[in-house]
């Protein structure tokens, strides 16, 4: 691992990981690829700007995409469209990025041999029951709910036969959901917290009851760089905390540890098909590569991302206003 090629490198996961590695692995030349869609911000590189080549273009571009994965050892494939509301009210960009941007980046790999590791989510697996206390496992069949959790299913599904039918050096890594810096404000979050800030109050789908796991952004990229290094060719990793909570209970939280009534939020119009439960089993990223959450405590973890967003205004206030525009148009 000298030269490493991040897809969506300026996206809220890529971005991180980018940051993480120029730390971790200084003597890695990193080259990022983004589109900069509305997702995608190029500030949130600019501590590392001068350690980098950033390169403005898309996926799906094959003659880029070739000529960038051939000057590389390495490809870390983040680059996805990834809101569940946009892909049910516009679902082609999700097809045509998640799918066959993953085609061409497969394309290209193949063609130099290089090595691959495939981002994706747990959603691909459909949700699980609110009374239970089932998990997806790496054998879990996949049942996705969402135009974009089937675009990325479909991807998942590219990487493992391209495997298997053309010996791609290729691991995947199934995360639960994310939080940290540099999260963009559409996700819930970081819009119940920027809700906060700008003195509105936070939106909550239906009774709330819907059950997350959530992972630190920072643990989730510490498991890729164990799984980009250690993690067995062919095989697939499910990442997650162990903490799950339900939406109200992360809106309440929310609330508590910026000062508010715990009550003070308003009910929205539940999401379309909305996935009940989300719970990884991560025994095998634990056991196999000795990845452990560093953000145990989710509470601290939490009030850290807060802190981060109340310190970072400049990073989303340009955001915000597009971004209500456009859950408004939703009904959400």
């Amino acid at each position: 691992m000298r030269r490493m090629l991040v897809t969506g490198g300026a996206g809220f996961i890529g971005a991180n990981f980018v940051l993480d590695t120029i730390d971790k692995h200084p003597d890695v030349e990193v080259t990022v690829l983004d589109a900069l869609t509305y997702a995608g911000n190029r500030h949130s590189l600019d501590s590392v700007a001068e350690r980098i080549r950033f390169v403005h273009g898309n996926i799906c571009d094959a003659e880029l995409v070739e000529r960038l994965v051939g000057e590389c050892d390495t490809v870390v494939h983040f680059a996805a469209e990834s809101h569940v509301d946009n892909s049910i009210h516009d679902p082609s960009p999700f097809i045509q990025t998640n799918i066959v941007g993953t085609f061409v980046i497969l394309e290209a790999v193949r063609k130099h041999d290089r090595r691959l590791h495939h981002i994706s989510t747990d959603e691909v697996f459909g949700d699980l029951p609110l009374d239970a206390v089932d998990q997806f496992t790496e054998e879990t069949a996949y049942d996705p709910s969402s135009p974009y959790s089937a675009s990325k299913a479909g991807s998942d599904m590219l990487v493992r036969a391209w495997i298997r039918s053309y010996g791609v050096a290729a691991t995947l890594s199934n995360c639960a959901n994310n939080y940290g810096p540099y999260q963009h404000i559409e996700k819930f979050i970081p819009r119940q917290v920027t809700n906060l800030l700008i003195g509105a109050r936070p939106k909550l789908y239906g009774s709330g009851v819907n059950v997350r796991e959530w992972t630190h952004v920072d643990d989730h990229n510490d498991a890729v760089d164990r799984i980009i290094t250690d993690g067995r060719i062919g095989h697939t990793y499910l990442i997650g905390s162990g903490d799950e909570r339900s939406n109200k209970q992360i809106v309440e939280l929310i609330l508590e540890l910026t000062g508010h009534p715990t009550d003070a939020y308003d009910h929205v119009d539940n999401r379309p098909g909305h996935d009940l439960r989300y719970s990884n089993n991560s025994t095998k990223v634990r056991t196999e590569l000795g990845w452990q959450p560093r953000y145990a405590d989710f509470g601290a973890g939490l009030a850290a991302t807060i802190d981060w967003y109340r310190e970072n205004e400049w990073w989303w206030t340009s955001q915000k206003k597009a971004t209500e525009a456009k859950y408004k148009v939703l009904g959400r």
